[in-house]
């Protein structure tokens, strides 16, 4: 029975660790080691160019849905322009941040995974080392700024395209007055709204790149142990952003509570 409860255990402080040492790795590395321009562009443009597309149809409809929900019961009440406050105050301090995250943890993270794992596979990581080029200077603090970067305006897209949704589901399917609409998520949203977003996708982006680095840099056994690293990166991502959500959510709320100051 201990041996059953304290393997999984074991292998779960061992692995935090490792990610421990990475962390300490790549903050040593963006502070002290080159800044690699070039690649840090590069990744700027895959995370965050490339993952507008899903992102904004995800922050879309995600409002639009969450709109529909809210007025399907709000208009029983005769309050179909409080929906608007909702979806607004939900979609900066929940859905906003979590599924861009996830969306990204799906896309970006496995992609990391992937390619790092194939470079540690075919021995290219250990070229690096070679070569004199540390292996986390070179495929991970580029990787983690650019997440940084990227992550903070894919976060406002997905609440801006969620809060825009939400207002035509609104006002063309439910027939809810724009002007009264507009001014309860005025009255409603505030700047700790804001940087409760900002927090948790700065967090998200970093567990997501950690993550899915690592497990690409811990690929073993050819082109088998890099798919099952993706699919671990990928599983082991969203986890985490579920269960660091749950505890920003408790802590943020505290620091910011909601509808205070409005």
């Amino acid at each position: 029975m201990f041996a059953v409860i304290g393997r999984p255990f074991l292998n779960f402080v061992t692995y935090l660790g490792k990610l421990g040492l990475l962390v300490g790795m790549v903050l040593e590395s963006i502070l002290k080691g080159r800044m690699r321009h070039r690649l840090m562009f590069e990744q700027i443009v895959e995370i965050g160019y490339r993952s507008q597309p899903v992102v904004v149809v995800t922050g879309a409809f995600t409002g639009a849905v969450l709109a529909a929900q809210s007025l399907f019961q709000f208009s029983e009440l005769g309050m179909e322009t409080g929906a608007g406050a909702l979806v607004s105050v939900a979609m900066m301090r929940e859905l906003g941040p979590s599924i861009t995250a996830l969306m990204l943890a799906g896309r970006v993270g496995a992609a990391m995974a992937a390619e790092i794992g194939t470079m540690k596979v075919t021995e290219q990581v250990d070229a690096l080392r070679s070569m004199g080029v540390h292996p986390i200077d070179y495929l991970v603090s580029p990787r983690l700024i650019a997440m940084f970067i990227a992550m903070p305006l894919l976060i406002a897209e997905s609440i801006a395209f969620g809060i825009g949704s939400s207002l035509l589901v609104g006002t063309l399917a439910f027939g809810v007055n724009s002007a009264y609409w507009i001014n309860q998520v005025n009255i409603h949203t505030d700047m700790s709204d804001i940087i409760i977003a900002l927090i948790k996708g700065t967090v998200f982006g970093f567990l997501i790149v950690i993550v899915s680095c690592h497990q690409g840099l811990s690929a073993t056994n050819g082109a088998v142990g890099v798919g099952r690293s993706t699919t671990r990166a990928m599983v082991y991502s969203a986890l985490s952003l579920l269960v660091f959500n749950f505890f920003l959510t408790l802590l943020l709320n505290i620091l910011f509570p909601t509808g205070v100051g409005n």
